[in-house]
């Protein structure tokens, strides 16, 4: 049995790290004994071309996909194309979107075959061995799927007890280098359930309202084997890392028990956070933390049920500065009910707690309560492309703001960061001297992110070829071409080059005469081009 899963495309802007959710599922499809492939299109342009060629190599029984409402369109299409290539291949959709979208995903995508709904994990254990018997598909909890043009839906399946009892990640199934290159850190779970009841997430109908725990051995062990391939950071990903502050201690002192120095951060609601368990997690690496606060308007909490209170926000605040941690609060825009004072409210808090902090539009998912009791609200949703649903714009309006005042709100914040950051990059630019340590620093990054991001979504690596006598002329006309193609200052491409092979995660093809480079980790890929 052979399964492709596709990692569709994802935004620089939305900071892509290598797939969590696809790699718990690569790893259930591999103790289902499937032999598993990623086609990784995060890290790699996609081309139906390119996707044909990988199938044809491949060869699968069954192709699947997971997204978020944001790719689902673009992780759809290339299901499309694949089933138009392979009409008698097996297609799966899981995630969040499918799994609280069902009729309108095999509504607008008839080319799906089956969508797996909630945790996949054990659900693919019992489906993969009957992956080609469609008749074994009503006995298996969990899933979606048509029956002569009329949708089937089976028991939905209790979530899974013992989180141990999953396999790690199938990390090693991805082209590891490239994230590498790209330099987001990697994100792990440790526990999966959240209690709380927002009304604008999926959390809680996703994985429960019951918080369930990995040991901590067992989630340090992931943590040594991500440190094995040469990452250096970590962002703990879970719905509510700080649930259980005896949880965090015992995660945190195996850390330190085992010797393991890493940095990493983690995302925890400012209820559930003291001055001790601050610093008993800035022992043990953790350096930064954001907070979701969502508004500074106290009946707007109210309103969405987030569960908290402004002065839980300051404090919590005011703990993780003293603890020496990086402290960061992200704001929505367009709640049920915003009006000219709400976000005014919002915006003089923001300040007030003097942190780095951002703002995102409402993105009312299917699934969520906002959108499915949206009658209850002082709310209208504007559109149901989903492309639009990435919380960087505004689709939604209330009867005070229109979702041009909503643009104009978040402009004119957004307008004050450009401004500075246009100032560091003048600096940079024009009096490199005088230019501090930390401004040079941020700006070298951001070139160097931008252009890795444009090489790896590019495929320039391997599309580029180039000739010469010697290592050194390849490298010059090799990255001459990427300079061209790319319009990036030529020594800034040389250089950023140069420390792709220095760090090992490009090579030259031949170490004679090079005539082109390739990433190194593909473990499924021919990564040595044809010349």
């Amino acid at each position: 049995m052979k399964i492709a899963l596709i990692a569709p495309p994802y935004p620089l802007e939305e900071a892509p790290s290598p797939p969590l959710g696809l790699c718990y599922v690569a790893a259930a499809c591999e103790k289902a004994g499937a032999q598993v492939r990623i086609f990784d299109y995060i890290v790699s342009k996609y081309s139906p071309e390119k996707l044909c060629r990988e199938l044809d190599a491949f060869r699968p029984d069954a192709i699947g996909s997971t997204a978020v409402t944001m790719n689902f369109p673009s992780a759809a299409n290339i299901i499309k194309a694949a089933k138009g290539h392979n009409p008698d291949m097996i297609t799966m959709m899981g995630g969040p979107h499918v799994s609280f979208d069902i009729e309108g995903s095999f509504r607008a995508y008839p080319e799906i075959d089956l969508i797996v709904r909630g945790e996949g994990e054990e659900t693919l254990s019992e489906l993969i061995p009957v992956i080609n018997e469609k008749s074994a598909w009503d006995d298996i909890n969990g899933i979606a799927f048509r029956r002569q043009g009329q949708i089937v839906a089976t028991e939905e399946r209790e979530l899974i007890k013992d989180l141990d009892s999953l396999p790690l990640p199938a990390r090693h199934l991805l082209p590891m280098s490239r994230y590498q290159a790209l330099g987001f850190p990697v994100s792990i779970i440790t526990s999966r359930g959240c209690p709380n009841k927002c009304i604008f997430c999926l959390g809680r109908k996703m994985v429960g309202y019951k918080a369930r725990f990995r040991s901590p051995a067992i989630v340090v062990d992931e943590i040594e084997h991500i440190l094995s391939y040469g990452f250096t950071r970590i962002n703990i990903a879970d719905d509510l890392f700080t649930a259980s502050k005896k949880r965090v201690r015992e995660l945190c002192e195996e850390i330190n028990r085992r010797g393991v120095k890493f940095d990493w951060s983690a995302f925890a609601r400012v209820n559930t956070v003291d001055l001790e368990i601050l610093k008993v997690m800035k022992s043990a690496g953790c350096d930064s933390i954001s907070f979701g606060i969502e508004s500074g308007n106290p009946e707007m909490l109210k309103r969405i049920k987030k569960g908290i209170t402004l002065e839980q926000a300051r404090e919590a605040v005011r703990s993780s500065k003293e603890a020496g941690m990086i402290t960061h609060a992200s704001f929505m825009v367009g709640l049920p009910g915003e009006s000219p004072k709400t976000l005014t409210d919002t915006s003089r808090f923001a300040e007030e707690l003097d942190i780095p902090y951002g703002y995102h539009y409402l993105s009312p998912f299917p699934g969520t309560t906002v959108r499915e009791d949206i009658d209850e609200y002082d709310l209208e949703i504007l559109t149901d492309d989903w492309s639009r649903y990435d919380a960087n714009s505004a689709i939604v309006r209330t009867s005070q703001v229109t979702p041009d005042e909503m643009t104009a709100f978040v402009a004119n914040y957004d307008n004050q960061i450009a401004n500075e950051w246009d100032e560091t990059v003048r600096a940079y630019n024009e009096d490199r001297d005088n230019c501090s340590e930390k401004d040079y620093f941020q700006v070298e990054g951001r070139k160097r992110m931008d252009l890795i991001y444009r090489i790896l979504s590019e495929d320039l690596i391997e599309e580029t070829r180039c000739t010469g006598s010697g290592s050194r002329d390849s490298l010059s006309v090799f990255s001459s071409s990427i300079a061209d193609r790319t319009g990036i200052d030529k020594t800034f491409v040389t250089k950023t080059v140069k420390s792709l092979i220095q760090a090992g995660y490009i090579k030259p093809a031949s170490a004679d005469v090079p005539k082109s480079f390739f990433w190194t980790h593909n473990r499924f890929q021919d990564t040595l081009p044809v010349s």
